[in-house]
């Protein structure tokens, strides 16, 4: 197996995270060697080590985001931002300025991302965006993934020539996602290359990747070609299932020939729809009004047990975790379900909305909750309106930990941003900016937010130990005690994977 080349560090007065994340320690000196933690005390003589002087920063375990999609973050980074708008009138506008001042090379289709339409005032149609585009293909792709908003031009180019309203979503909408990816491989790994750098700058050293159908090739040529500021776990999605237990990699297996960087994923499955797109899939419906019923009340169930249960009973057999999308509650009851009929073991992904009964499950099934914290401030509004009287019981993250579910934060980017920063405030206080907190109750404290933050992968850590990965983060605040608006833009002063520096700012 190859490595990368490493030297000797003495990171020189330095306030380590005390075990437990309930503080930090008296300043040490760390000396780190062979990618590893080799001693931690005061007055270390660094032996021809390199002296870097830290000035008591604060130094934790490198962080990990355990859930994006890494290609779609990356292109989403470059495409046209409609995150911001409040109606689909004003989207359109965003597209007929673009159109008219940097439309795309012939033949190339303008992506936009983020729209999120939910509590517009008018509806997202295909009759705001025809007329201002003309015969540029046009697809709006929503801040969930679950949607996508398209002019005729684009509607005719993906096979939906004639669709009434320009909107497709779910499954229609994600065989349509490959195409808007069709990038060139050198330039989306140029774009995955920066993406990865900026990770770097906000601490992370790991990323679980869902990136469909099967990103563990893509990584196995990106590392080869010098893209190294992370760990990947890569996930699977079933219809590359077979490929992947062809392998004979398990889930956390290192693959050869990539320095230790990319180990095998779990199997992800998208059970259900997402809130904004109103396809969760919820035991109770959706408000509509009476002439205008939805088409699915209750949201979409996109994987019944029928063929869920079969998916992870053949992914158990071949050492492959699960990780299984699910939002509704419907949909958590029966992913649950699934879990404990087959004996598989691996994650629920989002665990948005659950009831009271299925909250001890997780810990009794032990599953861990991989949830996503920004998404509760993005969705309070909406989950309001849509979720009324259940809200007590939507991002219940207080309540799984008390229940002794092991918690995974992670961002779900492009759905919010990959920084575990905002997504650590998010979790402790529920709210960003000067707006009251949203379900306080729902908290949980920062030592179990950090504690949620670092690799779960064999041999990560979550102290700093003689011995440990030296894969660490240097922090110019102390993120056990620093104020909100501090934690969720918190200054990384350096990154280290493997005892060598990914971001270096100030040391």
């Amino acid at each position: 197996m190859s490595t990368l080349p490493t030297s000797s560090l003495l990171l020189r007065s330095v306030r380590p995270l005390r075990p437990g994340c309930d503080g930090l320690g008296d300043p040490v000196d760390v000396l780190l060697d062979g990618g590893r933690v080799r001693a931690v005390r005061a007055g270390l003589d660094p032996d021809g080590a390199e002296v870097v002087d830290c000035d008591g920063r604060a130094l934790l375990p490198g962080l990990w985001d355990h859930h994006v999609h890494m290609a779609q973050w990356a292109l989403a980074r470059r495409r046209l931002d409609v995150s911001g708008t409040r109606s689909a009138a004003e989207a359109a506008a965003l597209v007929a300025h673009r159109v008219a001042d940097a439309p795309p090379a012939a033949g190339e289709v303008l992506v936009g991302f983020g729209f999120r339409d939910a509590l517009w005032p008018d509806e997202a149609h295909r009759s705001l965006l025809d007329p201002v585009t003309g015969d540029v293909p046009v697809v709006l792709v929503s801040g969930d993934l679950h949607q996508g908003w398209l002019n005729g031009a684009a509607l005719a180019r993906f096979g939906h020539d004639g669709h009434p309203t320009g909107r497709i979503r779910e499954s229609e909408f994600f065989a349509v996602t490959p195409a808007l990816s069709d990038v060139p491989a050198e330039a989306l790994d140029g774009f995955v290359a920066d993406a990865v750098a900026a990770a770097a700058a906000r601490g992370v050293v790991g990323v679980v990747d869902f990136e469909a159908p099967w990103s563990l090739p893509a990584w196995r040529r990106r590392i080869a070609g010098g893209t190294t500021g992370l760990r990947i776990e890569a996930s699977v999605w079933p219809e590359r299932l077979d490929d992947a237990l062809a392998t004979g990699l398990r889930t956390g297996d290192v693959v050869d020939g990539t320095a230790g960087l990319l180990t095998a994923g779990p199997l992800k499955v998208i059970t259900d729809g997402s809130l904004n797109t109103r396809t969760a899939y919820c035991y109770d419906p959706y408000p509509a009004p009476p002439e205008n019923p939805l088409e699915h009340p209750c949201g979409l169930l996109l994987v019944p047990p029928g063929q869920l249960r079969p998916l992870l009973a053949r992914a158990h057999a071949g050492g492959l975790l699960a990780a299984l999308h699910a939002i509704g509650d419907h949909a958590n009851t029966l992913v649950l379900d699934a879990f404990a009929a087959t004996g598989a073991r691996g994650r629920v992904e989002h665990a948005q909305l659950l009831t009271g009964d299925d909250v001890p499950r997780f810990a009794e099934l032990g599953l861990v909750a991989s949830v996503q914290p920004e998404h509760a401030l993005d969705d309070r509004d909406v989950a309001d309106r849509l979720w009324a009287g259940r809200t007590g019981r939507a991002f219940a993250f207080a309540a799984l930990h008390r229940a002794g579910a092991r918690l995974a934060l992670g961002s779900d980017a492009p759905v919010a941003p990959l920084d575990p920063w905002i997504a650590l405030a998010a979790a402790v206080h529920r709210t960003a900016g000067d707006r009251d907190r949203w379900h306080p109750e729902q908290e949980i404290d920062r030592a179990t937010a950090l504690g949620a933050s670092f690799g779960m992968v064999d041999g990560s850590a979550a102290a700093i130990d003689v011995g440990a990965p030296a894969d660490l983060v240097l922090t110019d605040a102390d993120p056990t005690s620093c104020d909100p608006a501090t934690l969720r833009a918190m200054p990384v002063a350096a990154t280290l994977l493997g005892g060598r520096f990914t971001h270096r700012a100030g040391v």
